[in-house]
C-alpha cells in the first residue's frame, strides 16, 4: 500500500550553514548522542596502521543521555540446535517427501517409527517447524525439555529471521574450470536467490579468502570474496613413469590384481632383471607414498569443514552448508578419512547443519582427458584401472550429504537449480525428540539413527545417520610453514581484565552472552574528510549491579577494532563504563530507571571497505557478547554522486490525555536507534546527505529522491519521487534530506529502508539501504 512519507518540517527551515555540524544542530535535538554531535571531543594521534588516519575516541551520553530502544530479555544460556544430548531429551530433524519431491505436511507423531542403534524409542516430542522463522528456536528449546524457554526467548527473535547459508569451497581439490563454475554459481545465488534477511559466508579449505571468510548479509563483501577465489589445487607429486594417479594407488592398496600387475610389469620393463617380488614391493611403496600425500590433503579439507560446522553452532536455527569440490578419495586402510567423516557427521547433527555436496567438475563422463599424459597401453589395463575414478572421488561427498540429511548434486552443470532446490526442501522439517539412555560410561559412541514411516510407502524419509553421544575432541589442522598467519585480534595493551572480552570479539561468529547491537555510519566532514562512526548498544536487561562490593554500582567494559578488507587492524578502543543506580530498586532488578547504554566511536579514514568488531562485558556477571559489521566508505572527493549512511532515529507517539499531549512530551525528541528496533506506535525518522549532486544551468542541483520500505523483496511503502529543495543551503555539495515514516500500519517483522537519489543533471543515481525491525 502506498503511503505518504512526511518530510520533516525542519527540512524547509534549514538555515545557511558552513558545515555538517552546523546543519544538524538546527534539527533541535536530532541525534544528540550520535556521531554527528558537534560536542564530540576528537582525539587526534598518529596511527600505526594504514587503515586509520585519525583515531577518535568518545563515549557519548552514557548516563543520563542513554538510548531508549527496548530489548527483550533473553536466556543467556547457550542454545544449540538439532541432535544434542541433554539430560532431558535428544532431538533430530527429519524431512519427508512425496513422489513429486514435495514436503509431506500432514504427518503426525504416530506415523513415525524411531530406532536408535536398532532399538525402538518412544517419540517424546513431535512438531513441524519452518526453518528461519522466529518460532524455530522456541520449538527447538521446547524439544530439549527446556522449561521456561518460551518466556525467555519470546519476542527476542525476529519473526522472519532468514536463512543461514555457508559455502565451503574445497579449493585443495579443485581445478581452474571448477573454480570458474563455482564462482559463477555463488554469484548468481548472491544476486538472485539471497533473501533480505539471509546471512551468508564463503569459506575455503585453503583459507585463501582470508578476512572475507565471515558471515554477512553484505552482498559486496561476498562478491569481493569470490573475486579472490583462485585455483589452489594441491596435486599429488609422482615423478615416475608410467604416472600413477591417486585412485590407482588406492586400488593397489586394496590388492586390485589387474592394476598392480600393470605397474609391476612396467617397472620390470624399465629395470630388466628385477625380481617380480622386489618390483611388487616397490610398486606398493610408491602407492603408499602417493596415498599419504593425498590423505593429508583430504584430512586438511575435512578438518576445515568440521571447524566450520562446529563454529556455526553459535548461530540460531538450521544451517545449510554447500560443500563444493572436485571430489576426494576415501582411504580407510591408510588414513583416518572415514573417522573424519563421522566427526563431521556428528558435528553437523549437534549443531543443526545439513550438508549438500556439489561436484564442481559438472557433467563429465570420465576424468581422463588430454591434460593427462596417459602412457601407451595396447592392453587397455591402464585405462581399466581408472574406470571407477569418478565414482570413487564422489563417494566421500555422497557420504557427507546423505549422512547429514542432505543430498549430493553430481554430473550436472546447473548448480543454480541445485542450490534453489536445496533451499526449498530444507525450509520445513519435522522435529523428533526422545529420552537418551542413562549411562555412566564417558566413552564416546557413535549412535545410529533410523526413522521409518508406518503404512506410508509413497513417502521417502531423509534423516541424519547418527551422532556421537559424547562429543570427541575436535582435531585442529596443522599449520603449513609457508601458510599465511590467521587473522586474529592483535595483541593490545588495553587492559588485562579484557582478555575474555578480546576472545569474544575474535570469535568466528558473534557471541550472544550479552546481545549487543552495532551500527556503522559514514558521513563526510568538510574539513576532515570521511568519518566512520561505530555505535554499539548494550541492553539494560544485561546490566548487573554489585561491582567491587557496591550494590548500587554497575560496570560495563566495551572494546572494538577496525580492520580493512585484508584483515589489517588499525583503530581500536576500550572503555570501562561505570553506572550508579538512581534508586534502591535499580540494584535489585537491574532495569528500573535504566536505559540502554550507547557508546560511539568516531574515526576519520580513507575510502575503502572496512570491517568492525565490537564487544561488551558486564563486569558483575561476567557475561559478554560481540557484534560485527561491514561498511564501504566512498570517495566523495572523486566528484561522483554518492550518499552518506542513513542516520536513523526513533520518535515516540504523543500520549493524549483529555485531548492534549501529556505533560513534558516533545515531538522534536528523536532518540538515536542503534539496534534499529522500533515500536509499532513510534515513528522512524532518518537523515541522509547527498554528495556531489550535479548543477543545472542556474547553478543549483536538480535531484529527486524516492523512499521505499521493503519486506521479503516486496515494497510495502513507496513514496512518490520528490525533488530535493536546496533553497538556503550554502554548501550545495552536501545536501541534507530528512523524512519520517509512521510505523503503526506495519506488521511486526524485519524491513529494508531503501533511499534512492536521482541526479537529473548528470544522469546518475545512488541508493543507500538500512535494515530495521518493527515489534
Amino acid at each position: 500500500m502506498l503511503r505518504e512519507i512526511k518530510i520533516l518540517r525542519h527540512s524547509s527551515r534549514i538555515a545557511p550553514a558552513t558545515s555538517i555540524c552546523g546543519i544538524v544542530s538546527r534539527f533541535r535535538g536530532w541525534f544528540t548522542s550520535t556521531i554527528l554531535s558537534c560536542t564530540i571531543h576528537m582525539l587526534t594521534r598518529p596511527s600505526s596502521s594504514s587503515v586509520a588516519l585519525v583515531v577518535a575516541l568518545s563515549f557519548v551520553a552514557t548516563y543520563p543521555l542513554l538510548g531508549t530502544a527496548q530489548t527483550q530479555r533473553q536466556d543467556p544460556k547457550e542454545q544449540s540446535d538439532v541432535v544434542r544430548v541433554f539430560t532431558e531429551l535428544v532431538q533430530t530433524d527429519v524431512m519427508v517427501f512425496d513422489k513429486n519431491g514435495e514436503f509431506a505436511r500432514d504427518l503426525k507423531r504416530e506415523d513415525f517409527e524411531l530406532r536408535i542403534d536398532g532399538q525402538p524409542k518412544p517419540i517424546e516430542f513431535f512438531e513441524r517447524i519452518i526453518a528461519g522463522s522466529g518460532n524455530e528456536e522456541l520449538q527447538l528449546a521446547a524439544a530439549r525439555g527446556n522449561g521456561g524457554a518460551d518466556k525467555s526467548l519470546k519476542g527476542a527473535i525476529p519473526l522472519d529471521r532468514g536463512r543461514t547459508v555457508l559455502f565451503f569451497i574445497d579449493d585443495l581439490h579443485m581445478d581452474l574450470a571448477g573454480t570458474a563454475l563455482t564462482r559463477r554459481t555463488i554469484n548468481k545465488f548472491i544476486e538472485n536467490e539471497m533473501g533480505q534477511n539471509d546471512e551468508v559466508a564463503i569459506t575455503s579449505a585453503s583459507g585463501q579468502l582470508g578476512f572475507l571468510q565471515q558471515l554477512t548479509d553484505n552482498r559486496m563483501v561476498l562478491q569481493k570474496a569470490l573475486e579472490r577465489l583462485r585455483p589452489r589445487s594441491t596435486t599429488v607429486t609422482d615423478m615416475e613413469r608410467p604416472p600413477m594417479k591417486e585412485y590407482q594407488a588406492l586400488m593397489i592398496s586394496r590388492y586390485d590384481r589387474d592394476t598392480t600387475d600393470y605397474f609391476v610389469d612396467a617397472l620390470i620393463r624399465e629395470i630388466p632383471g628385477l625380481a617380480r617380488d622386489s618390483a611388487t614391493n616397490m610398486v606398493l611403496t610408491r602407492s603408499r607414498q602417493i596415498l599419504a600425500q593425498g590423505s593429508n590433503i583430504t584430512r586438511n579439507t575435512l578438518i576445515g569443514l568440521e571447524g566450520l560446522v562446529r563454529n556455526s553452532g553459535k548461530l540460531p536455527g538450521r544451517k545449510i552448508v554447500f560443500f563444493i569440490s572436485n571430489g576426494f578419495l576415501l582411504d580407510g586402510r591408510n588414513s583416518d578419512t572415514a573417522e573424519r567423516l563421522r566427526s563431521v557427521t556428528s558435528a553437523a547433527a549437534r549443531n543443526g547443519v545439513i550438508i549438500y555436496s556439489m561436484d564442481a567438475r559438472g557433467l563429465v563422463p570420465t576424468l581422463s582427458d588430454v591434460s593427462f599424459a596417459a602412457p601407451f597401453d595396447p592392453s587397455g589395463r591402464y585405462e581399466r584401472s581408472l574406470s571407477g575414478e569418478l565414482a570413487g572421488t564422489q563417494d566421500g561427498m555422497n557420504a557427507l550429504a546423505r549422512d547429514t540429511g542432505g543430498r549430493p548434486f553430481f554430473n550436472t552443470n546447473s548448480f543454480a537449480t541445485g542450490l534453489k532446490k536445496a533451499l526449498n526442501e530444507t525450509s520445513t522439517y519435522y522435529l523428533l525428540a526422545w529420552k537418551p539412555e542413562t549411562s555412566e560410561d564417558s566413552k564416546s559412541r557413535f549412535r545410529n539413527i533410523e526413522v521409518k514411516l508406518i503404512n506410508r510407502p509413497n513417502l521417502s524419509v531423509r534423516v541424519r545417520r547418527g551422532f556421537y553421544d559424547v562429543d570427541p575432541t575436535p582435531t585442529v589442522a596443522p599449520k603449513k610453514k609457508d601458510a599465511k598467519p590467521e587473522t586474529k585480534i592483535p595483541p593490545t595493551p588495553i587492559k588485562p581484565s579484557n582478555s575474555e572480552l578480546l576472545t569474544v570479539i575474535g570469535a568466528p561468529f558473534p557471541e550472544r552472552g550479552v546481545p549487543i547491537s552495532v551500527s556503522l555510519s559514514h558521513v563526510n566532514n568538510l574539513a576532515k574528510g570521511e568519518m566512520l562512526s561505530t555505535s554499539m548498544q548494550v541492553p539494560r536487561e544485561f546490566i548487573s549491579f554489585g561491582v567491587d562490593g557496591i550494590k548500587s554500582k554497575a560496570a560495563i567494559e566495551v572494546a572494538g577494532f577496525v580492520y580493512d578488507d585484508r584483515g589489517r587492524a588499525g583503530a581500536k578502543f576500550s572503555e570501562r563504563i561505570e553506572i550508579a543506580a538512581t534508586n534502591q530498586s535499580a540494584e535489585v532488578n537491574n532495569t528500573t530507571d535504566l536505559k540502554d547504554i550507547i557508546y560511539t566511536f568516531p574515526i576519520y579514514l580513507s575510502p575503502g571497505l572496512y570491517h568492525v568488531r565490537v564487544g561488551a562485558r558486564d563486569v558483575a556477571s561476567g557475561k559478554a557478547g560481540s557484534a560485527q559489521g561491514w561498511i564501504e566508505i566512498p570517495n566523495t572527493s572523486a566528484g561522483q554522486l554518492t550518499l552518506s549512511s542513513l542516520l536513523i532515529g526513533e520518535r515516540a507517539e504523543a500520549i493524549i490525555v483529555n485531548g492534549v499531549p501529556s505533560k513534558g512530551f516533545n515531538d522534536d525528541e528523536v532518540s538515536w536507534n542503534v539496534s534499529r528496533r522500533f515500536r509499532r506506535d513510534s515513528f522512524l525518522r532518518f537523515l541522509v546527505f547527498i554528495y556531489n549532486a550535479g548543477r543545472g544551468a542556474d547553478g543549483k542541483p536538480d535531484s529527486a529522491i524516492q523512499v521505499q520500505v521493503i519486506r521479503d523483496a516486496q515494497p510495502v511503502i513507496t513514496a512518490a519521487l520528490k525533488k530535493i529543495n536546496s533553497d538556503g543551503i550554502s554548501d550545495l555539495a552536501r545536501l541534507p534530506y530528512a523524512a519520517e515514516i509512521p510505523l503503526k500500519d506495519l506488521p511486526p517483522g524485519r524491513y529494508l529502508l531503501n533511499v534512492t537519489v536521482l541526479d537529473r543533471v548528470t544522469k546518475q543515481s545512488f541508493t543507500q539501504r538500512a535494515k530495521f525491525e518493527v515489534y
